[in-house]
C-alpha cells in the first residue's frame, strides 16, 4: 500500500498487512516522551547515566562503554568503516583491557598471536581478517580490544569485515625508543584523551632527541607537540596532545580553564533543540557553537538529552530556564565535548488517544513482528510549512546563496515576532532593521542578519552569514535535502522492486569472501537474488553524497536522474565556500522498535474511548512516527 502525506511530503510504503487503527498522538505534551540513549546503553535521565565516567575515562570493565566510529582521526588510524550514521567523527577513548577470546572467539585470537609473533619475527605487509561483524557496537570493541592489546596494529574495516596489519609508524618508532615505550606511546595516542600527555624514558644523547623530535613532529605533528625538560640531572621528552586551534604555549592555568567543560541532561518541552541551545546561548553570554550534542530531539514533545557546553556557571539561570521550559540536572564536570551521532538511540514513551478498538493488539504485534521502512522523520525537515529545510539544502548544494539564504527567512502565516522580522528582510531586504526586529533568543536568525548587514544582501554577504552559523547548522540544510531524496528512493524502490533483495541492490557484506579492501559494501548477484540469500532487511540505499556507491540496478538510473532534475547531475557534494563536505553513507531500508510493550485500556474521562500506550526503544536516526505509521496504517 502506498500514499502520500500531505502534511510533511514524505511518501508512505506500509511492510506488513494488518489493518491497523486510527488514533491522534501528541494530544498533550506528555503523551510523547523521548529519553536518549547514552553509548553505555543507559538512559540519560537514571541515575546510572551520571554514574558512567566520561570518554576521557570510561569503565574498564564495560565493553560497550563507548560507540566508535573510526575515521581517520590521526596518522595512527586507518580505519574506512562507512556508517549509517553519515562519518560522524567520534573521539576514542583509552578502552582498558579487553579479553580477546571472548570479542574475537579462541580459534580467531589464537590466529591473531600468531600472525603476531609473524610479525616480531620478519616484518610484512600482509593483513589478516579477524572476521566479518555486522552489529556496530562489537566493531567498535573489536577496533579497540586490538589495538590496545596491540598497538602496533593498524585495523582497518571493510564492512562488516575486520582486518588488522602492521602499522609502519609503529616499526620506525621501535627504532628509535624501546619496544615498550612505542607501545605505551601508541596507546596514550590511541586513546587521545584531552590534555594528557606521555613521557619517554631519559635520553641524554641530544642528537638522538632530536631524531625522535623530528620524527614524531613529521608523522604526528597535527596532533601533538613535543618538548625535551630536564629533571634532577637527566632529560627526557614530554608529547603532549594538542588543543586544536589553540597556541602551542599556554600556562598551566590556561589549560586548566580550557580543558573544563559542564555536562548536564536537558529536560525541555515544545521546543527544537537549537532553539533551547540558542535561548541558553543568550541567556548565557556564549555562542549557539559552545554547545554539543549528541542528536536532535522533537519540538512537540518531552525530551531528554545530553549536552555539554563550555565551561560557565548554568545555576544562576536555572530559575529563568525552567520557564521557557527547560530543566536542567545531573550538571557535572567533563572533559571533552560530546558529539553528535555518540548515542546508540533513543527510548520512547507514547500515548495513542481515542483509538478505534477494532485490530489495535493485532496491530501492534505485526508492526513490531515486520519492522517498518525506515524512513526520515518531518523533524529531519524542520517545522517551517512554507519552506523546508531541504530546499534551503538544494539552494546550497547549487551554491546559490543568496536564494539560500531566502529561503531560510521565508516566514510562515502569522506576524508574530520572529516571522515579523522574516517578511521585513524578504520586503525590504534591509538586514539592520529587521535584526531590530528579531527577538533575542532566535540565535541562529540574528547571526545571519548580523552579518548581513556587515557584508551586505549579494553572493558573498549571503556566503558570510551562512559562515556564521556553527558548522552542525549549517550542515542540517544540505542533510536535509538528502534525506529526502533518500525517502523518494524508498518509496521508488519498494513500489518498482518489490519488499525482496533484488540483483543489483547494495548490502553489507556478512562473509569473510577476501575480496580487495577497496569494497565497502556487496552487491545482490543474480544467484543471490535466486537463492534468497538475503532480504529485504539487508537492502541499503545510499544517501547521495561524494563517496557513496549507488545501486546496479534500476535504482542506480533513478538517483542519476532524480539528482538531475533538480540541477545536481555534476554536483560535487562539496560547498568549499562554506567548508562543507557530503560524503553520503548507507542507511538500511528496515527498521524495528526493540524492548517493546503496550497496554490497551479505557480513558479514565471517557469510558468509549480506549487509549494504546506503547514504550520501545529504537536506534539512532529512526523515527517513531514513522514506526507509528506502520502500526496504525495512517500518519498519527
Amino acid at each position: 500500500m502506498k500514499q502520500d502525506s500531505d502534511a510533511v511530503n514524505i511518501p508512505v510504503c506500509f511492510i506488513s498487512n494488518h489493518e491497523g487503527f486510527l488514533g491522534s498522538i501528541k494530544n498533550f505534551i506528555k503523551d510523547f516522551v523521548v529519553t536518549e540513549i547514552d553509548v553505555t546503553g543507559q538512559r540519560v535521565n537514571s541515575a546510572a547515566a551520571t554514574q558512567t565516567p566520561n570518554c576521557a575515562s570510561p569503565d574498564k570493565n564495560d565493553e560497550t562503554s563507548a560507540e566508535c566510529k573510526w575515521k581517520n582521526y590521526s596518522p595512527v588510524s586507518q580505519d574506512t568503516d562507512v556508517s549509517a550514521d553519515c562519518g560522524l567523527d567520534v573521539t576514542i577513548p583509552s578502552p582498558g583491557s579487553f579479553d580477546l577470546s571472548v570479542i574475537l572467539g579462541q580459534s580467531v585470537s589464537e590466529e591473531l598471536e600468531q600472525f603476531v609473533l609473524t610479525l616480531k619475527e620478519k616484518p610484512n605487509k600482509q593483513e589478516l581478517s579477524l572476521g566479518s561483524f555486522a552489529d556496530k557496537h562489537h566493531r567498535a570493541n573489536v577496533h579497540r580490544a586490538v589495538r590496545h592489546r596491540f598497538p602496533f596494529l593498524m585495523t582497518v574495516t571493510i564492512q562488516p569485515e575486520i582486518r588488522v596489519r602492521e602499522d609502519p609508524d609503529y616499526r620506525e618508532l621501535s627504532h628509535l625508543v624501546t619496544e615498550d615505550e612505542a607501545e605505551d606511546f601508541f596507546r596514550f595516542i590511541d586513546a587521545k584523551v584531552r590534555g594528557s600527555s606521555y613521557t619517554f624514558g631519559p635520553d641524554d644523547d641530544k642528537d638522538h632527541r632530536t631524531t625522535v623530535h623530528h620524527f614524531l613532529s613529521r608523522r604526528f605533528g597535527k596532533l601533538v607537540e613535543t618538548k625535551s625538560f630536564t629533571d634532577q640531572g637527566t632529560t627526557a621528552i614530554s608529547v603532549r596532545l594538542r588543543e586544536q586551534g589553540r597556541p602551542k604555549k599556554r600556562t598551566a592555568e590556561e589549560r586548566k580553564e580550557e580543558e573544563v567543560y559542564t555536562a548536564f541532561t536537558l529536560r525541555k518541552e515544545n521546543l527544537e533543540t537549537l532553539e533551547a541551545i540558542s535561548y541558553m546561548a543568550a541567556a548565557l553570554g556564549v555562542l549557539p557553537s559552545d554547545f554539543t550534542y549528541a542528536g536532535i530531539k522533537d519540538k512537540r514533545a518531552i525530551t531528554y538529552q545530553s549536552m555539554v557546553v563550555k565551561k560557565v556557571s548554568l545555576k544562576e539561570k536555572m530559575a529563568e530556564f525552567e520557564k521557557r521550559g527547560m530543566r536542567l540536572s545531573q550538571i557535572r564536570s567533563v572533559s571533552e565535548p560530546l558529539r553528535l551521532g555518540r548515542l546508540q538511540g533513543n527510548h520512547f514513551d507514547l500515548v495513542v488517544r481515542d483509538l478505534r478498538p477494532h485490530g489495535a493488539s493485532d496491530a501492534h504485534s505485526s508492526g513490531a513482528d515486520t519492522g517498518f521502512v525506515n524512513y526520515y522523520g518531518p523533524q529531519r525537515f524542520g517545522s517551517v510549512k512554507s519552506v523546508q529545510s531541504d530546499r534551503v539544502g538544494l539552494a546550497l548544494l547549487k551554491e546559490d546563496m543568496v536564494s539560500a539564504v531566502r529561503l531560510f527567512f521565508t516566514p510562515e502565516d502569522g506576524n508574530d515576532p520572529q516571522n515579523h522580522a522574516k517578511r521585513h528582510f524578504i520586503q525590504t531586504d534591509n538586514a539592520k532593521e529587521s535584526l531590530a526586529l528579531m527577538p533575542l533568543s532566535k540565535a541562529r536568525e540574528r547571526l545571519m542578519l548580523r552579518a548581513l548587514n556587515r557584508y551586505g544582501t549579494g553572493p558573498d554577504g549571503c556566503t558570510q552569514a551562512w559562515l556564521s552559523l556553527p558548522h552542525s547548522m549549517r550542515v542540517f540544510y544540505p542533510h536535509a535535502y538528502c534525506s529526502r531524496v533518500w525517502n523518494e528512493a524508498v518509496a521508488h524502490r519498494l513500489t518498482t522492486l518489490g519488499h525482496s533483495a533484488r540483483r543489483g541492490d547494495l548490502v553489507w557484506r556478512q562473509e569473510d569472501t577476501g575480496e580487495s579492501s577497496s569494497a565497502q559494501i556487496h552487491v545482490v548477484t543474480d544467484q543471490e537474488e535466486d537463492e534468497g540469500v538475503y532480504t529485504l532487511a539487508h537492502v541499503l540505499l545510499p544517501m547521495p553524497g561524494n563517496t557513496a556507491k549507488y545501486p546496479e540496478n534500476a535504482m542506480g538510473t533513478w538517483f542519476q536522474e532524480r539528482l538531475a532534475r533538480d540541477g545536481l547531475d555534476d554536483c560535487r557534494f562539496r560547498v568549499s565556500s562554506l567548508k562543507l563536505n557530503l560524503p553520503g553513507c548507507y542507511r538500511p531500508l528496515l527498521a524495528s522498535p526493540s524492548n517493546l510493550s503496550y497496554q490497551l485500556q479505557r480513558a479514565a474521562w471517557k469510558q468509549d474511548s480506549l487509549t494504546l500506550t506503547l514504550n520501545f526503544d529504537l536506534d539512532s536516526s529512526c523515527y517513531a512516527t514513522i514506526c507509528l505509521r506502520e502500526i496504525m496504517k495512517c500518519d498519527p
